[in-house]
C-alpha cells in the first residue's frame, strides 16, 4: 500500500522532477482532464474531483507516515485534484486549459485567504489538501468569468 500511495502521490513520478514539483503535477493534471472532459463532460471531471480528494487523503496521511515533513514537495496529488476543480466547466480547448493551468497555478502559489489559513492551520492530509482545493475553486471561477463572458 505504501507504494500504491507514494505512486499516487507523486502523480506517477512527477512529484520528483526537480526545481517546481507542483508545476508538474499540475501540467501532468491536464491531459487526465482533457480526456475526462472530451468523454465524460463537466459531471465526470467534478466526479473525478471528488474521488481523487477523496483518495488523496488516504495517499498522503499514508506518504506522511513513512516520508518525514509536513507538506513534501514532491506530493503533487494535492495540486491535481486542485487543477482538475479548475477545469471542470472549462471545455477541452488547448488555450482553455493553458489560462487555467496559469490561474490554478496563481492561485496555488500565492494562496489567497482562505487558502493561507488552511496551509497554516491545518495539518495532515487536509493541510496538505485543502489549500489547493480553495485555488481550485479561485480559478474555476476565473475560468466560468472568462468562459461565460469572452469565449
Amino acid at each position: 500500500m505504501r507504494n500504491i500511495a507514494f505512486l499516487l502521490c507523486t502523480w506517477f513520478g512527477l512529484g520528483k522532477l526537480p526545481k517546481t514539483p507542483g508545476t508538474w503535477g499540475s501540467a501532468g493534471a491536464l491531459p487526465f482532464a482533457w480526456l475526462m472532459q472530451v468523454y465524460g463532460g463537466p459531471w465526470l471531471l467534478a466526479a473525478a474531483v471528488m474521488l481523487l480528494a477523496l483518495l488523496s487523503l488516504w495517499a498522503i496521511r499514508e506518504f506522511l507516515s513513512h516520508w518525514p515533513g509536513e507538506d513534501p514537495g514532491e506530493i503533487v496529488i494535492d495540486e491535481v485534484a486542485g487543477q482538475w476543480l479548475t477545469l471542470v466547466f472549462v471545455p477541452a480547448d488547448p488555450l482553455l486549459y493553458l489560462i487555467g493551468f496559469i490561474a490554478f497555478r496563481f492561485f496555488d502559489i500565492t494562496k489567497i485567504w482562505p487558502a493561507s489559513w488552511a496551509d497554516r492551520n491545518l495539518h495532515g492530509a487536509p493541510g496538505v489538501l485543502i489549500d489547493d482545493l480553495f485555488a481550485g475553486l479561485y480559478g474555476m471561477a476565473v475560468m466560468l468569468t472568462l468562459v461565460h463572458f469572452w469565449w
